[in-house]
């Protein structure tokens, strides 16, 4: 308790009281908020990483054992050792972020902030590292590699949080879950059979949707047109993010 106020242990956040409506609605759209960021970030800089780092995702692993698979069985195909890294990069960083919030919340510390600014300053290191590394020519290049290994560590991080912080927010780095779920409630609504409750999760889970595939739409181009300094966007919304945490 601080300031007569009880705090959320996991977050840092102030509790929102169950008889307060009003403070509910408010914490609901602040997590809507947080979601349709988070969403958008993860879909931007995942796409931004693939375009520049020869079809490398750095949001999720499942992409990356697609294609590591494929360029096994491709003799003379593009090197996998960047997504094996990136892999072994997204790994600890989850089993990293898992240990600091354990020691934050042990020092009483609200971890959500701390998480972001984690994933902030990784994040920034993928773009110097990105900048370090041009002209890009190969995948297998030292600074290619340790840009790789940084993208995925601060998505990594994202995953983590979503998990350990955030576990009341629509999923916002793999979307497929998202989608079934939003086409199952559509056809519910479509067939008279929804209540309220299906009606609010639908837009819970639609917004996020969008954001990502907006971020995909813009990660691309900001390659495109400003190259790796096109990750200050999704850096700007993670300090938005963090310094919002409280």
């Amino acid at each position: 308790m601080a300031d007569g106020k009880l705090i959320d242990s996991k977050t840092g956040e102030a509790a929102v009281p169950a008889a307060d409506p009003g403070a509910a609605q408010l914490a609901a759209r602040q997590a809507g908020r947080q979601a349709v960021a988070l969403g958008f970030i993860a879909g931007y800089v995942d796409t931004l990483g693939f375009v520049a780092l020869f079809g490398l995702f750095t949001a999720h692993v499942t992409g990356n054992f697609v294609l590591i698979g494929s360029e096994l069985a491709r003799p003379g195909g593009s090197s996998v050792t960047i997504k094996f890294l990136a892999f072994a990069s997204f790994v600890a960083a989850v089993a990293l972020t898992r240990l600091y919030i354990l020691w934050l919340e042990r020092g009483q510390a609200a971890p959500l902030r701390s998480v972001l600014w984690l994933q902030l300053v990784l994040l920034l290191g993928f773009m110097l590292a990105g900048l370090a590394a041009l002209p890009l020519t190969a995948s297998d290049t030292p600074l290619a590699l340790l840009a790789g290994t940084l993208g995925a560590a601060a998505m990594g991080v994202q995953n983590a949080a979503a998990k350990l912080l955030l576990a009341n927010l629509t999923p916002t780095t793999v979307m497929t879950g998202n989608v079934t779920q939003l086409v199952i409630d559509l056809v519910d609504i479509l067939r008279g059979g929804a209540d309220t409750s299906i009606h609010r999760r639908c837009a819970k889970f639609l917004w996020p949707i969008l954001a990502f595939g907006v971020g995909c739409a813009g990660g691309a181009f900001g390659f495109v047109y400003a190259g790796f300094y096109g990750l200050l966007l999704p850096a700007a919304l993670l300090a938005w993010l963090a310094l919002r945490a409280g």
